[in-house]
């Protein structure tokens, strides 16, 4: 059986994207997300939501606080250069005002069979929004009303199930802002659930971009896979450098500190009446974003909030 280094970080929310990033940039097989505030979702979805929404987990799985990254690199003789890269590359993040809580990192060897399927069994099908349900492959799940819409994934070990606080804020607004036809871009793409997600809402056309060449593949892949393939564009872009294609929504699921990077360019972009939908704000930072949208012409039409997470929707009068 192979052997690999499974590289664990403990961390926080809003660290996540950033360590992600960093591991798979070190060259990680697979990346899993362990976070505390899952539990304390679970305990809401039992109360709020039909069994055959539920994600399963172990409470004995997860950390008591904050997140555990884990990721998975071959057992070699670069592994202990590797560690101390990615040790150097989380002390940078402080460089940048990221809180990473313990910024702690262990490794310890594990047997491929472990966590290469294992992890499917806590993966069931989730209700987003009113119309979204995200659901895994390998699950047989049918709509449970005419308007529900599925989003099938097989997110691997690469990236998350999209369920998570973000993901769901930027769901839920463009289910309400999205119209038919619309043109919509996806900054940050990821594996591709927001540009899906778009399309079942009723986008006529939409702009995937993400700098990561593994997160285009993926996002290529989903939608193949979701049956949107001729309605997305997947292009390995960074930001909306030389984007030059207007749109009705532009959503970005990313860091604070990478969403004012591209404010300007999000308002030049959209049309008259159209919808800049931002989440993965920590709530620390929502001032920031909420001061840059408004400086650079920006109406600010509502501010939803999940957990420590806030998503903001503004509009180009």
């Amino acid at each position: 059986m192979t052997k690999w280094a499974e590289v664990s970080v403990h961390t926080t929310q809003e660290a996540i994207e950033a360590v992600a990033n960093i591991l798979h940039e070190a060259g990680a097989s697979g990346v899993v997300i362990e976070d505390a505030e899952d539990l304390k979702r679970l305990a809401w979805q039992k109360q709020a939501e039909a069994e055959q929404y539920l994600v399963e987990l172990n409470p004995e799985d997860y950390p008591k606080e904050g997140v555990i990254l884990k990721a998975y690199f071959p057992m070699n003789s670069f592994l202990g250069e590797t560690i101390e890269e990615i040790k150097t590359a989380l002390n940078n993040l402080l460089l940048h005002d990221i809180n990473l809580g313990r910024g702690t990192v262990t490794m310890t060897e594990v047997y491929e069979e472990d966590w290469a399927h294992a992890w499917k069994k806590y993966y069931k099908p989730a209700r987003i929004s009113d119309k979204i349900t995200i659901t895994p492959t390998w699950e047989d799940y049918q709509p449970q009303t005419e308007e529900e819409q599925v989003i099938e994934l097989d997110p691997g070990m690469a990236f998350g199930t999209g369920t998570h606080p973000t993901t769901i804020l930027c769901i839920r607004a463009l289910e309400k802002y999205v119209r038919q036809g619309d043109r919509v871009i996806d900054v940050g793409c990821g594996s591709g659930v927001l540009s899906i997600a778009a399309v079942k809402l009723g986008a006529g056309q939409v702009l995937a971009l993400d700098i990561d060449e593994l997160a285009v593949k993926v996002t290529r892949e989903n939608v193949k896979l979701n049956g949107v393939a001729n309605q997305v564009q997947v292009k390995q872009n960074n930001l909306l450098d030389h984007i030059n294609q207007e749109a009705d929504v532009i959503v970005a699921n990313i860091l604070a500190e990478v969403i004012l990077r591209f404010v300007k360019e999000a308002y030049a972009l959209l049309r008259h009446g159209g919808y800049f939908i931002t989440s993965g704000i920590i709530f620390q930072k929502k001032e920031a974003v909420q001061e840059a949208l408004v400086s650079h012409g920006f109406t600010i039409v509502e501010t939803v909030f999940m957990e420590d997470w806030v998503a903001m929707i503004a509009k180009k009068e």
